[in-house]
C-alpha cells in the first residue's frame, strides 16, 4: 500500500492516534475552528484598513465583500481535496500530486518564504507594539523575546499551539464584535459625541459610494486580497486535527459569516459611525471609535488587540513552516534532516531551521527596514497568489481524474466548479495586472521572477541529489 493510500484511509483518525506521516491528531475542533477564524483576521483590518478607507472610501467594503467571495471558492476547493485526502503538506502535496515533482516543490517552498517573511515583520512589529507601553526596551529584544517564546510552545505540543491560537482569535474576535456592538449602538440610540452625526447616509453622501472612482477601488483590490493571507492555513492543520474531514468542513463552510461580520460587517458599521473623510491614515480606525465614544484607554487596548494579532501570524509562521520544511525535506526537496520527528511527533529539526531564519530576519528588519526587507516580503505577496492559484488548479486536476474513475470523489464538493475555478483564476491574475500596473507593486513580480529563478536552480540540485521518480517514505521518529 503506497503512503499516500494510507493517508487517505487514516484521514478520520482519532484523538492522538498517528496518521501516516508520523504526526498525532491532537487539534479539536475548537482549535481547528479558532485557527480558521484567526487566519482571516489581522493587523490589515486592526491598522491596514485606515489607508484603505482614506485611499477609496466607502467602496472599500465592495472590495472586501467581492475579494470573500473569491477566497471562499479558493476555500471550498482546498476543502474538497482535504476530504478526499487530508494532509498537512496540504496545498504543496496536492501541486506534486497533480502537476508534478517541480510544481509541489515551488509550491512548498513558496509557502515556506512566505510565513518566514510574515513572521519576520510581524513579531518585529509585535516589538514596537510592546514599545508602546515601554519604550525604553530596544525593538529588537523584545521581537526577539516573543519569538523565543512562540517557538518554544510550538515546541511542547500541537495542542499548546492550538490552544495559544485559540486565545488569540478570541482576542481578536471580541474586539471587533466590541466595535460592532459600540456602533450599532451609537447609530440606534445616538449616544456619545458621535451620535450627533452616525448615521449609514455616510455610506454614500461625502462624495459617492467610490469618491475616487471604480478605477481607484479596483487598484486597491491588491491590497484587499493580500490582507486575506493566511486564511488558508487550517489547511495545513488537516495533518493534525481529529476527524480533519468534518472538523475542516465546518470550517471552511462558516467562512463567509466569518467574512461578512468581521470584515464588511466591521466596515459598515465604522464607515457609518463617521464619514470616511475622518479618519486618519495610519490610525487604527478602532481606536478613533473606540475613543470618540468614550472609552478609557482606548490606544492601549487596541495596541494590545493589535500585538495578539502579530503574535497570532507568528506562532501559525512557525507551526506552517516547521510542516511544509518537513514535508518537503520527506520528498528529498529540503536537506533530509529535516524530514526528522521529535518524540512528541513534532518536525524539530524544521521548526528549528525554520525560526533561526525568521531570526536572522528579525535583525535584518531592525538594523535595515528598508528597500532589502521590502524585496524579501514581496515574494510573500506573490506566493500567496501563487498557492491560491495552485489550489484552484489542482481542484480542476483532481475533478477530471475523478470523473476519469482515478480517484474517489469527494462528498464536499466545490459549488458551481468548473466555472468557479475558472472565475476565480481570472480574479487572482486580474490582481497580478493591478499590481503590473500600479509602480509600487510592480517591484514584487520582478522579485518573484528572480525567486522562481532560484527555485528552478535549487529544484535541479535537489532532483540530482534526490531522483523524484522514488518518493521518499516518510520519515521515522
Amino acid at each position: 500500500m503506497t503512503s499516500t493510500q494510507v493517508e487517505h484511509e487514516s484521514g478520520s483518525g482519532a484523538e492522538g492516534t498517528a496518521t501516516a506521516e508520523g504526526y498525532k491528531r491532537a487539534l479539536n475542533a475548537r482549535q481547528v475552528q479558532m485557527i480558521a477564524i484567526g487566519g482571516a483576521i489581522g493587523t490589515g483590518l486592526f491598522y491596514g484598513s485606515s489607508t484603505g478607507i482614506a485611499k477609496i472610501g466607502p467602496s472599500l467594503i465592495a472590495c472586501y465583500a467581492a475579494a470573500g467571495v473569491v477566497i471562499f471558492f479558493i476555500m471550498r476547493a482546498l476543502g474538497e481535496l482535504l476530504t478526499y485526502r487530508p494532509t498537512s503538506g496540504s496545498f504543496a502535496d496536492y501541486a506534486r500530486e497533480f502537476f508534478g515533482p517541480f510544481t509541489g516543490f515551488a509550491t512548498g517552498w513558496s509557502y515556506w518564504a512566505l510565513w518566514v517573511t510574515a513572521c519576520m515583520s510581524e513579531v518585529t512589529a509585535a516589538g514596537a507594539y510592546i514599545n508602546f507601553w515601554w519604550p525604553a526596551i530596544p525593538v529588537w529584544s523584545t521581537a526577539a523575546v516573543a519569538l523565543v517564546v512562540l517557538f518554544v510552545a510550538n515546541l511542547v505540543s500541537v495542542k499548546v499551539f492550538g490552544e495559544l491560537e485559540f486565545w488569540f482569535s478570541c482576542i481578536k474576535v471580541t474586539a471587533i464584535i466590541a466595535m460592532i456592538v459600540i456602533g450599532v449602538g451609537v447609530l440606534t440610540f445616538g449616544f456619545s459625541s458621535a451620535g450627533d452625526t452616525a448615521s449609514v447616509t455616510h455610506l454614500w453622501a461625502d462624495g459617492g459610494f467610490a469618491p475616487h472612482g471604480a478605477w481607484q477601488a479596483m487598484l486597491a483590490m491588491q491590497g484587499v486580497i493580500f490582507a486575506y493571507l493566511g486564511v488558508e492555513l487550517v489547511g495545513i492543520t488537516a495533518g493534525e486535527a481529529e476527524n480533519p474531514k468534518q472538523t475542516l468542513r465546518k470550517a471552511i463552510n462558516t467562512l463567509p459569516v466569518r467574512i461578512g461580520i468581521f470584515y464588511v460587517g466591521a466596515l459598515i458599521v465604522l464607515l457609518s459611525v463617521f464619514s470616511w473623510t475622518k479618519y486618519t491614515p495610519g490610525v487604527s480606525p478602532f481606536v478613533q471609535v473606540f475613543a470618540q465614544v468614550g472609552i478609557p484607554g482606548a490606544a492601549g487596548i487596541m495596541n494590545f488587540v493589535v500585538l495578539t494579532a502579530a503574535l497570532s501570524s507568528c506562532n501559525s509562521g512557525i507551526y506552517s513552516t516547521g510542516r511544509m520544511l518537513r514535508g518537503l525535506a520527506v520528498n528529498g526537496e529540503a536537506p533530509r534532516p529535516m524530514g526528522n520527528l521529535s518524540g512528541r511527533s513534532l518536525p524539530l529539526p524544521a521548526l528549528v531551521g525554520s525560526t533561526l531564519v525568521m531570526g536572522i530576519g528579525v535583525i535584518v528588519n531592525v538594523v535595515s527596514p528598508g528597500k532589502a526587507f521590502l524585496y524579501i516580503t514581496s515574494v510573500a505577496t506573490c506566493a500567496g497568489l501563487w498557492t491560491w492559484t495552485m489550489i484552484l488548479a489542482a481542484h480542476l486536476r483532481y475533478r477530471a481524474r475523478v470523473r476519469a474513475g482515478l480517484l474517489p470523489a469527494s462528498d464536499f464538493r466545490m459549488p458551481g466548479a468548473p466555472v468557479t475555478n475558472w472565475l476565480s483564476i481570472a480574479a487572482l491574475l486580474l490582481v497580478v495586472v493591478l499590481m503590473a500596473i500600479d509602480p509600487d507593486t510592480r517591484l514584487g513580480l520582478y522579485v518573484w521572477l528572480v525567486w522562481f529563478a532560484v527555485l528552478a536552480v535549487g529544484y535541479q540540485a535537489a532532483k540530482r541529489r534526490t531522483p523524484t521518480d522514488q518518493p521518499l517514505a516518510f520519515a521515522q521518529k
